[in-house]
C-alpha cells in the first residue's frame, strides 16, 4: 500500500516543518560592552608624559684655574658630530655616542677622580644631540659611582658647560 498524500501536498505520516521565523540580534549590550573595555583600558593605561630635564646653573663671576692635564673637553658641533679633547692633546678626536659612556669613566680612571668634564656645543647643535651627550655622561657618572663605592672612595662630578671660544669654533668648522 502506498502512502496517502493529503491535501496539503504530504503524504501521511509525514511530519509538518515549522514555519522559519526570522529573528533580530541585538548589537545594543555588546557595543555597550566595547565601550566599557575601551574606557577601562584608556584610563588603566598610562600614558607617556613629557620629560623634563631640570638643569641648575649656578651664576658664578669668579673663574676657577683647571689643570689641563685633568681636563676632558666633549665638543657637539653643529652637524651633531661629537669630537673631544683630552688633557694638553691639541687635537680633536673624533668618538661616537655610544663610545661616550666608556671614554668618560676610562678617562676617569687614568685620572684617579680627578677628571674635569667640559661640555661644549656649538649653536646650530640640535638640543636631541645634547640632551643625548647628557644622558650618556649620566650613565658613566652611574658606572664611577659604583665602582669608587667599591673601593670606599668618595666620588666628586666636576663638570661644567662652558662656551665655545672663537679659535674652538674655527677648529671644529675646519674637521
Amino acid at each position: 500500500m502506498g502512502a496517502i498524500q493529503l491535501a496539503s501536498g504530504r503524504h501521511q505520516g509525514e511530519k509538518r516543518k515549522g514555519r522559519r521565523i526570522g529573528f533580530r540580534l541585538d548589537m545594543t549590550p555588546l557595543v555597550d560592552v566595547a565601550f566599557l573595555l575601551l574606557t577601562f583600558f584608556m584610563f588603566a593605561t598610562t600614558m607617556e608624559r613629557p620629560q623634563v630635564m631640570e638643569l641648575q646653573m649656578p651664576m658664578i663671576d669668579v673663574v676657577t684655574p683647571v689643570p689641563l692635564e685633568n681636563l676632558l673637553t666633549i665638543f657637539v658641533r653643529g652637524d651633531n658630530r661629537i669630537f673631544y679633547r683630552a688633557g694638553s692633546d691639541p687635537a680633536l678626536h673624533p668618538v661616537a655616542l655610544q663610545e661616550l659612556r666608556d671614554l668618560a669613566v676610562q678617562r676617569n680612571a687614568e685620572k684617579g677622580n680627578q677628571l674635569i668634564t667640559a661640555l661644549k656645543v656649538e649653536q646650530a647643535a640640535r638640543y636631541e644631540s645634547v640632551v643625548s651627550v647628557l644622558d650618556e655622561l649620566n650613565l658613566a657618572e652611574g658606572t664611577l659611582v659604583e665602582r669608587y663605592g667599591r673601593a670606599n672612595m668618595a666620588r666628586e662630578r666636576r663638570f661644567t658647560i662652558a662656551p665655545l671660544d672663537v679659535n674652538e669654533q674655527q677648529e671644529l668648522e675646519t674637521l
